[in-house]
């Protein structure tokens, strides 16, 4: 009979290997590791929350809205039909087939971050004690189908074993933000879960929707957009609207981090040509690229945080695409150039007071290149923490090591999750804490730090970046 092959997380996963190292990052990790969950930026729908409903089937929690686990499913041959994605409620048989093809490919995930925190959610929060398998996955499906029926299990319970003091959520600006309203006026519910503006879809005219987009923004906001005046005006509207229902931040990415400004005049004539669906590529380009300074200009007067997050080649795959919608797993990261790109935006509002700028990139070549140095000059500018293809092990490390060295621990943004998987929320941060402390431990062996020093920086990158960053 063949051995059943355990799943026992280890202890000191991720820890460094030297025994002396080792022993110093057990001890910087216990002083964090029960501390409490700031994610100031990921994409948990609030309505999951606001509703707490019972969550429907293990696939479509911990596998289909996870375009992590989905890509790399798809990668090793199984249609995205298969795992549910682009569809509405799964049958059981629908659900139990994506499970049996997370399982049946389980090997794909070793290495990954990807297979770190599904270690960790599997065990942790369901008590699974098997490797995921072929042979098993029925009866880990029944495991967590029966874990999902009781009422510990549901969405706020959940939240509230995670330790979770703030979430952000992603939100479009049109948004009525109705299931943030509904939270804050529970009196049975004492945590903060924000919204964050989003705006991008109405600030790119070359993009589908995009006149549609600005004619809704005008409806909610209560503003006649049919000039540029009032269409700058309605986002000023809407973003007051966000900060008086919570938000402490505005969201933006765009294929590159350049900002240029336009003369009024010329801003006003390409948005005509734009709503009357005349404006060539160039000039929606162009637009695009004064808009973010005009969004820059915004946040220095209303202190919403900025976080730029451009350098991504969006829904590379035209079929995917066009039969499953966006986030579905193919986009790519590109190169990007900050210091140039940034230059204009940095001239009128770098040293502005209060405002707040975090640099995200998914290409780490400008971690040391770029955005150290531009943290480490600018007080406004954060060193945005890696997430996406670079929230891996190995890539959170060359990132500490990198940055540090410039800019220091203070002028990073602390960790960022990035989530649509609620339940992996945990396990990132958990990731991130023994990163960290493995780092820190590695300064205090080399007699570059003392070990309180150490204590008091780990602390500092788990409590006190984030709520300092994101104004929380």
């Amino acid at each position: 009979m063949p051995q059943i092959a355990s799943l026992q997380p280890h202890p000191d996963r991720l820890l460094p290997a030297d025994p002396e190292t080792r022993a110093i990052a057990r001890r910087l990790y216990d002083a964090v590791r029960e501390s409490p969950i700031i994610s100031p930026h990921g994409h948990v729908d609030p309505r999951l929350l606001a509703e707490n409903l019972s969550f429907s089937d293990p696939a479509s929690l911990l596998v289909t809205p996870d375009h992590y686990v989905t890509r790399m499913l798809h990668a090793n041959g199984v249609p995205l039909q298969e795992l549910g994605v682009g569809q509405d409620r799964l049958t059981e048989a629908q659900s139990r087939r994506a499970w049996r093809h997370l399982c049946s490919h389980w090997p794909a995930f070793r290495g990954t971050p990807v297979r770190y925190w599904f270690d960790s959610e599997l065990s942790d929060i369901f008590g699974v004690t098997r490797r995921p398998s072929e042979d098993n996955a029925d009866f880990i499906y029944d495991q967590i189908a029966a874990c999902l029926t009781k009422d510990e299990f549901r969405p706020r319970a959940l939240f509230e074993q995670f330790g979770i003091e703030v979430l952000a959520t992603t939100d479009d600006p049109a948004d009525d933000l109705s299931a943030h309203e509904a939270l804050a006026a529970d009196p049975t519910w004492n945590a903060r879960v924000i919204p964050t503006f989003r705006p991008d879809r109405y600030l790119e005219p070359a993009q589908a929707g995009w006149n549609d987009n600005v004619t809704l923004l005008g409806e909610v906001s209560g503003i006649d957009v049919t000039d540029y005046t009032g269409y700058i005006a309605a986002l000023e509207g809407r973003r007051r609207y966000f900060i008086d229902h919570g938000a402490t931040s505005a969201d933006h990415s765009h294929l590159d981090f350049r900002a240029e400004p336009l003369p009024d005049n010329e801003a006003a004539r390409i948005y005509r040509a734009a709503r009357s669906g005349r404006a060539r590529e160039a000039e929606a380009t162009a637009f695009r690229r004064h808009m973010l300074l005009e969004m820059a200009r915004m946040s220095a007067e209303d202190g919403l945080v900025m976080t730029l997050h451009p350098g991504v080649h969006r829904n590379h795959h035209t079929p995917t695409f066009e039969r499953f919608g966006v986030d579905t797993g193919h986009d790519i990261p590109v190169q990007v150039e900050l210091t140039r790109a940034l230059q204009p935006l940095l001239e009128r509002y770098g040293t502005h007071p209060g405002f707040h700028l975090v640099l995200f990139t998914l290409d780490e070549t400008v971690f040391s290149r770029e955005i150290a140095p531009l943290s480490g000059f600018y007080p406004s500018v954060y060193a945005g923490a890696p997430w996406w293809f670079l929230d891996a092990p190995e890539a959170i490390r060359r990132y500490r090591s990198a940055v540090t060295e410039t800019a220091g621990f203070g002028r990073t943004s602390g960790f960022i999750d990035d989530t649509r998987a609620f339940c992996s929320i945990p396990a990132r941060h958990d990731m991130s804490r023994r990163l960290d402390s493995g780092y820190l431990a590695h300064l205090v062996a080399e007699h570059r730090i003392d070990e309180d020093e150490a204590t008091e920086t780990a602390i500092q990158l788990v409590a006190d970046n984030p709520r300092n960053v994101f104004k929380l």
